[in-house]
């Protein structure tokens, strides 16, 4: 694991791009998987990724694992690295605004 300056860095810039609570994002993953015909538990909604934040923002700092550090890094460079969406067409940002939302991040969210 990284050390502990490192890591208190990572867990700032994680919980501040992650700016869904994880209700919020529990909610969402149950949305998006839910379909006509079937959709699964609600512990098994979403995306592996999605997954992984949910269970990193029901931890304590003290009890993240390796695994955890890797996906909290993944998640503060994918938000990190988006671009204002204002100049997309209607259809791409929200299928930006989508896919952000599976990892924690909602653009729209003050």
């Amino acid at each position: 694991m990284t050390d502990s300056r490192e890591l208190d860095a990572l867990w700032e810039d994680f919980h501040r791009v992650v700016n869904m609570t994880s209700k919020e994002l529990a909610d969402w993953l149950r949305t998006r998987d839910a379909g006509e015909l079937a959709e699964p538990l609600p512990d098994q909604a979403g995306p592996p990724l999605g997954k992984q934040v949910l269970a990193v923002l029901q931890k304590r700092r003290t009890d993240l694992t390796d695994g955890d550090v890797r996906v909290m890094s993944l998640v503060v460079e994918m938000v990190s690295g988006q671009t204002d969406m204002a100049d997309e067409p209607e259809a791409e940002r929200t299928q930006r605004r989508h896919t952000l939302m599976s990892i924690g991040h909602d653009p729209l969210k003050p």
